[in-house]
């Protein structure tokens, strides 16, 4: 399955690489990213303040951070997923209109209004970035992670992505055809991974387990089975 590609389109500069930009952004916010937005300067500020006047403790707040960052935000992420490869209906809407798909399980909000899911399938790998800043779909993932926003990511995943994703540890066979999705404030992007192989037993919660933040990103694969414990919804 294929979504619609709504505000770009493909550029083929390699047999099994593809770009599929949105060109003419419309970002709200300032891109100058030599130096930290004006925003980020005073809150970096009003945090230094309250840290030197104990109010508050930069580690507490880097571990809630982290929390959102990989816990609690790509488990909405996870369950969207796991929905989909269980149900073969949720998955054609998904495909169809991901934003009304999505928010039917309560996700949604800010960052998650315009979605477009990306399937990725056997010879077609989708991996998601923002070139401008750091558009991300908050409602499924959570807090962005800062390799997410860095300039090396940014930049390095358009031009050469195979070697990013070797990276993170993810070397994809040659004839594997890798697109690159670039969001803007008009759409953002969730990748569905391919489901691991000996799972078609387990249910949504087992199968939740093997989504990772990187795999809904397109940094990374869904864990295999046989790295999780036998789910107790598995059917024999």
């Amino acid at each position: 399955m294929k979504p619609d590609e709504p505000h770009g389109h493909s550029h083929d500069h390699h047999p099994h690489h593809t770009h599929a930009h949105a060109h003419g952004h419309s970002h709200d916010h300032p891109h100058d990213h030599s130096h930290l937005s004006e925003q980020e300067v005073r809150v970096r500020a009003l945090q230094s303040l309250l840290t030197a006047k104990g109010y508050i403790d930069p580690e507490a707040i880097d571990r809630i951070v982290q929390t959102y960052e990989t816990d609690v935000g790509p488990r909405n992420g996870a369950r969207v997923v796991a929905k989909a490869w269980s149900e073969p209906a949720f998955a054609d809407w998904l495909a169809r209109d991901a934003t009304a798909a999505i928010a039917s399980l309560g996700y949604h909000g800010r960052q998650g209004e315009h979605m477009v899911a990306l399937f990725n399938q056997p010879g077609q790998h989708n991996v998601v970035v923002c070139t401008l800043c750091s558009c991300y779909p908050w409602p499924v993932l959570g807090l962005p992670p800062v390799w997410y926003k860095s300039a090396p990511y940014r930049s390095r995943v358009v031009m050469d992505p195979r070697s990013v994703l070797a990276d993170f540890g993810l070397v994809l066979p040659d004839t594997t055809e890798v697109r690159v999705w670039d969001s803007t404030a008009e759409v953002r992007y969730l990748v569905i991974p391919e489901r691991p192989a000996g799972t078609q037993a387990w249910d949504q919660a087992a199968l939740a387990s093997l989504v990772t933040r990187d795999s809904m990103i397109g940094t990374g694969l869904a864990r295999p089975a046989h790295t999780m414990a036998k789910p107790s919804g598995a059917r024999a």
